[in-house]
């Protein structure tokens, strides 16, 4: 029964095709313009719960396309003390680094997230997921896979609609993103998002992924 209605729901789910360059400049234009439109300008606040019972604030944390970074100010309120932000954009990474530049807890990285090399704890999902070509989604469970340390988590929220207009972002629905994942990763949360910001009511999923180790 299970089986029939993921594959009743993929029926329903649009093909969801990008027909712009999502590059640097893109990016960096829309950075300067202020066009950020999906930006909650707060932490998710499924982001937050999960954030409030994490009890050793020295993991490393990645946050990968993490525009404004809303989850990294909280994550210091908090007094996480390992944390690192990656975006491609240069007058968004410019900015951060002139806010943080005091603040030796957080590092801020100008570069191509499927370019990057370490290894974390932790990375956060929060928009970049839906901001990047939906044909490039396997290659970021891949690459999360790659940077995670055995037994780390990708965790954060993913967008459970279609939009209907050309993104970023883009949207999609679970029956599509568990293929991205599944056989690597165990499922420990995926799921409606119970606790999403109003603007996002009934609009998202909460996940929590955990590698599973080699």
């Amino acid at each position: 029964m299970q089986e029939k209605m993921i594959e009743e729901s993929s029926e329903k789910c649009c093909t969801v095709v990008c027909d712009k360059p999502l590059d640097k400049d893109y990016w960096n234009a829309q950075y300067s313009s202020n066009n950020t439109k999906w930006d909650l300008n707060e932490v998710s606040p499924a982001i937050r719960q999960y954030i409030d019972q994490i009890q050793d604030s020295n993991i490393k944390i990645l946050i990968p396309g993490c525009g404004n970074a809303h989850e990294a100010h909280y994550l210091l309120q908090k007094g996480f003390k390992n944390i690192h932000l990656i975006d491609i954009a240069p007058v968004l990474v410019n900015n951060l680094k002139e806010k943080y530049k005091n603040n030796h807890y957080i590092e801020i990285i100008e570069g191509d997230f499927f370019e990057h090399q370490e290894s974390y704890d932790l990375i956060l999902e929060q928009t970049f997921f839906c901001a990047i070509a939906p044909t490039m989604r396997q290659a970021y469970a891949d690459k999360v896979y790659e940077l995670l340390k055995p037994h780390g988590k990708l965790v954060g929220v993913l967008f459970d609609k279609e939009f209907e207009f050309d993104g970023p972002p883009f949207g999609g629905c679970k029956c599509k993103y568990v293929n991205y994942f599944e056989g690597r990763f165990d499922f420990k949360v995926f799921e409606k998002c119970s606790l999403s910001h109003p603007k996002r009511k009934d609009e998202e999923l909460f996940i929590i992924l955990q590698k599973i180790a080699p």
